[in-house]
C-alpha cells in the first residue's frame, strides 16, 4: 500500500480544488491511499506526514511566491527536516495564481528545494504543453501551474488545469509503487 499525503493552503479554495484532484489521481493507482492535510491541521498530523511514501505540497503563488500560511508550515518542518524524516520520500508540487505567469514558477521552485532540503526526491509533470488542451496548458514541467480569476472555485481553475492536477496525483502514485520496489 502507498501512501500519498497532500498538504496544501487554500486562501479561497481554488487550490483546494488542486489538492482533490491530485488525490483522486492518486487513488486511482491500485493499492494507494491518499490524504489531504490542509497546513491549518499540519500541527497534529507530523505522523501522517512521516508515513507518507510520497508528499505532494500546493500553495497559491501570493505575491511570487507560497502564501504566507505555507511558509509558516515550511518553517514548523525544521523538525523534521533536522531528524530526516522526509529523507528519500518522492515530492512534487502544484500552485494557482490569478494570471498566466504570476511568477508561479518562483512557488514550485521553493517548493522543490523545500523538498530538496529535506533529502526528497522531486516528481515533475511529463505531459507536452497543449495549447489550452491536455494536462499541461500552461506548459510547466516543474509542477502543476493552475489559473483562476476573481471567480470561486466551482468556476476556476478549468477543467485542463484540474486533469493537471490529477495527473500529477496519479503519476505521483504510480511513482510511489515503483521507488518501493526499487524498479
Amino acid at each position: 500500500m502507498s501512501r500519498i499525503a497532500i498538504v496544501f493552503h487554500s486562501g479561497y479554495g481554488h487550490t483546494k480544488v488542486l489538492a482533490e484532484r491530485v488525490k483522486a489521481g492518486a487513488e486511482q493507482v491500485a493499492d494507494t491511499q491518499a490524504q489531504l492535510i490542509p497546513v491549518e491541521e499540519a500541527e497534529g498530523r507530523w505522523a501522517d506526514l512521516e508515513a507518507a511514501d510520497a508528499i505532494v505540497f500546493g500553495s497559491p503563488t501570493y505575491m511570487g511566491n507560497v502564501s504566507g500560511p505555507f511558509k509558516v508550515f515550511m518553517d514548523a518542518s525544521s523538525k523534521a527536516w533536522y531528524e530526516r524524516k522526509w529523507k528519500d520520500k518522492l515530492a512534487a508540487g502544484f500552485t494557482i495564481s490569478g494570471s498566466p505567469s504570476g511568477d508561479k514558477l518562483n512557488t514550485l521552485q521553493s517548493l522543490m528545494i523545500f523538498a530538496m532540503q529535506h533529502g526528497m526526491v522531486w516528481i515533475g509533470m511529463v505531459d507536452l504543453p497543449q495549447n489550452d488542451q491536455g494536462t499541461n496548458r500552461l506548459g510547466s514541467f516543474s509542477g502543476v501551474m493552475a489559473q483562476a480569476g476573481q471567480v470561486p472555485p466551482e468556476v476556476e481553475p478549468n477543467e485542463q488545469d484540474r486533469l493537471g492536477a490529477e495527473a500529477l496525483g496519479h503519476r505521483v502514485a504510480r511513482s510511489a509503487q515503483r521507488w518501493a520496489k526499487g524498479a
